[in-house]
């Protein structure tokens, strides 16, 4: 009788000793993963932030609408977005809100906007400028990327291919640099369009981004512009400077950064500057939102545990979130 007491004792001080392991290592891996956002977080502070940078200078004659986490002026000659401008955070890529496909006309575009059955049958997607993606930090915002607005006829093979792996790239740039500033949409200066639909949506025949990192006299910038048509060649290889966006579409780009520091940051095309990522599929390939974006740092060892404290991380939000937690984790500073 004894010995079992004690035999039944040993048990519980291992399953003791193996739960308080446990729970040292959740506490050092909140603690590294915290350190990892730390190392992101714009070193600029809240006192630099400049209110709306990510906006470019009005276009005349256009429409400015502001939905949930995002800006667009609307083209109406050609019933597209001449862009759409945003903030993108890292937590709002690391959100949990899935995407909906509500596709719908925005009543807030006073003219009318494309609609549904201009795209029914063209054999064109309709391809988001603000990718949804890019707004799974909140409902609302993910329904918001659903407005006919925010869409323009791309090539299923475009759409799904390179400029889907740009969205990604996007992504993960936002996740290394803790907040960048995104302007992207169609090419409207090189005309005539062929159209689609009873309302002659215009079917673009290149598409442009340009994305910010905000950092004072530290502050960067890069461009691209792709053909509406798929590409085998590296993300890399489509860069261009800011000023050679502006020149090819006509538009003023963070036209409120301080004269010096928009110019230098315009004029510079320096891929070194950001780190273009690699990424693995999940189970559902067909879906490039869905994919598993991990930093390439030439590393083999450095990529798989930062591939690690990236799962890490987003099991702890998911875990916090499902057992209302958050402020018990805040209080420990474990988030």
């Amino acid at each position: 009788m004894g010995k079992r007491r004690k035999k039944k004792g040993s048990i519980l001080k291992k399953l003791i000793a193996l739960l308080v392991i446990f729970i040292l290592m959740f506490i050092i891996m909140c603690i590294l993963t915290k350190d990892m956002e730390r190392g992101t977080e714009n070193t600029t502070g809240e006192s630099t932030r400049i209110e709306n940078l990510e906006l470019p200078s009005p276009i005349a004659g256009e429409e400015i609408i502001k939905h949930t986490g995002y800006t667009l002026s609307y083209n109406e000659e050609n019933e597209l977005p001449s862009y759409v401008a945003y903030e993108l955070t890292k937590d709002e890529v690391l959100g949990p809100v899935e995407r909906n496909d509500s596709f719908r006309e925005d009543p807030y575009v006073r003219t009318g906007s494309a609609t549904l059955e201009d795209y029914r049958g063209s054999g064109y997607d309709r391809g988001h400028m603000a990718p949804a993606a890019d707004f799974k930090w909140s409902e609302k915002a993910m329904e918001d990327t659903f407005y006919m607005s925010n869409m323009a006829p791309q090539d299923p093979s475009f759409n799904r291919g390179i400029w889907a792996d740009l969205e990604a790239v996007v992504r993960n740039m936002a996740y290394d640099e803790g907040t960048i500033y995104v302007v992207t949409g169609p090419v409207l200066t090189d005309g005539p369009y062929k159209t689609i639909g009873e309302n002659k949506v215009s079917v673009p025949k290149n598409f442009y981004k340009v994305v910010l990192k905000y950092d004072g006299d530290n502050s960067k910038a890069i461009g691209f512009v792709l053909e509406n048509e798929n590409s085998d060649r590296d993300i890399e290889s489509f860069a261009l400077s800011v000023d050679e966006v502006e020149k090819i579409t006509g538009i003023d780009f963070f036209p409120l950064l301080e004269d010096t520091i928009e110019e230098n940051v315009e004029r510079k095309e320096d891929t070194s500057d950001w780190t273009f990522r690699i990424y693995l599929p999940s189970s559902d390939e067909g879906n490039s939102s869905e994919r598993l974006y991990v930093s390439d740092t030439g590393n083999p060892l450095e990529d798989v545990w930062y591939t690690l404290l990236t799962m890490f991380n987003e099991i702890k939000l998911s875990l916090i979130k499902e057992t209302g937690t958050e402020p018990i984790f805040r209080m420990l500073g474990l988030i």
